[in-house]
């Protein structure tokens, strides 16, 4: 391990400093979630956490998102650290104490976490400004869970000039607690939406000769794409497509006029992401004209595959392994298929995201409920260990420890 050149003790000693107010910030944002681009109790919970303290704060009209910037004495590099502030769309049955008070609404993905650690990383590193050779950005994000929150921020102007590195962390129950893990290159897949309506006739079911039934076509179809993602798509730069929804008829003795499959697209490069939307465009569209019905197909662009940049990568295991020993960093063997619109930050400036262990206490990080779950939990200790960890990649960045 090359150890790296921060002052280690003190951004630990500020995480667990920082631990009871992170504690605090994330219960009050838990507690009242809110969804999509627009969170204006969320902003000003964000903004109280950062009062007084000698930041520049950017908002643009787009989102109800902040870039909270530190300028160190010295006039160097600028490093973006960012959290996500949304929630999503589910109820909450965790019988938390805090529990939400938002109905359909709940912080099932970390956001809360990533906001209360991001905010007392500002703080600390506001604390301790003098020790900074350059400029630390502070991104607080709306819109991640599929509202491309990061691209309307930057649209707005608010990452100009782009920072020279990016940095971000997202919680994990189903890592073992305190643990950060990451790899170069493809860390997230990208994410498009698919929608597929089959137009065909409709008719008697005891006459299917007479109309043209969508429901054999759109299963057919299903079963097509599958096979195309099997026979074009090569295994090492791999395509999930996922139908998750079909919809046709409306009772058991008519055949439907038409039919819609609803689906996701995931693919970890460009090239294989054009490669399967032209397949699933040319599958649906010819399988339908085989049985002389007619296939219409739309897919929304979701976010950009999340690549990491092996120099940022390598500075985040370092500083995980300078602060917490060699057992604090575990390198990922393969990409997960989910998707971040972090991945927008990363296609202007080099970075990584990582990910930080938050298994429940006495739970089994193996079998706890995932992200995304009604009934997540997470170990709020972590926490500490987040802020000590963004303190340190932020001043590791501005000096000679990360070579761009």
């Amino acid at each position: 391990m090359t150890a790296l050149s921060i002052d280690a003790e003190t951004w630990i000693a500020a995480g667990e400093a920082g631990l009871p107010a992170a504690i605090a910030l994330r219960r009050a944002i838990h507690a009242e979630p809110e969804l999509g681009l627009d969170l204006p109790r969320t902003t000003a919970k964000v903004r109280a956490a950062l009062a007084g303290l000698p930041l520049e704060i950017r908002e643009g009209p787009s989102t109800s998102g902040l870039m909270a910037i530190l300028r160190g004495p010295a006039n160097g590099r600028t490093v973006l650290l960012r959290g996500d502030m949304d929630a999503l769309p589910l109820n909450e049955d965790t019988g938390l104490a805090f529990t939400s008070l938002n109905p359909g609404a709940m912080h099932a993905c970390g956001h809360d976490t990533h906001v209360a650690m991001l905010a007392g990383a500002a703080r600390a590193l506001c604390d301790r400004r003098e020790r900074l050779t350059g400029t630390v950005m502070f991104m607080f994000q709306p819109g991640e869970e599929g509202w491309h929150g990061a691209r309307h921020m930057i649209a707005d102007g608010l990452l100009d000039p782009a920072p020279d590195a990016a940095f971000a962390l997202h919680i994990s129950p189903n890592m073992p607690g305190g643990v950060f893990a990451g790899r170069t290159g493809p860390l997230l897949a990208s994410s498009d939406k698919i929608r597929i309506k089959v137009r065909g006739s409709g008719g008697h079911a005891s006459m299917p000769q007479d109309a043209l039934d969508p429901i054999p076509i759109l299963c057919e179809i299903v079963t097509a794409l599958q096979a195309m993602v099997t026979r074009r798509i090569s295994v090492f730069d791999p395509a999930v497509i996922t139908i998750a929804r079909i919809e046709a008829g409306t009772t058991d003795n008519v055949i439907p006029e038409d039919g819609r499959l609803w689906g996701t697209l995931r693919t970890l490069s460009e090239r294989t992401r054009a490669t399967a939307q032209a397949g699933i465009r040319r599958v649906a569209e010819h399988v339908a004209a085989a049985h002389g019905a007619v296939a219409e197909v739309e897919i929304d662009a979701g976010f950009p595959v999340t690549v990491c940049d092996g120099r940022v990568t390598d500075l985040a295991r370092r500083a995980a392994e300078t602060l917490f020993g060699e057992g604090a960093w575990m390198t990922m063997p393969t990409p997960m298929m989910g998707a971040e619109d972090f991945s927008y930050v990363l296609h202007r400036s080099p970075g990584a995201m990582a990910f930080l262990g938050a298994a429940p206490e006495g739970g089994d990080y193996r079998t706890c409920c995932a992200l995304h779950s009604n009934r997540m939990v997470l170990d709020e200790r972590v926490m500490a260990r987040g802020i000590a960890m963004h303190c340190a990649m932020a001043e590791a960045a501005l000096s000679g420890d990360l070579e761009l």
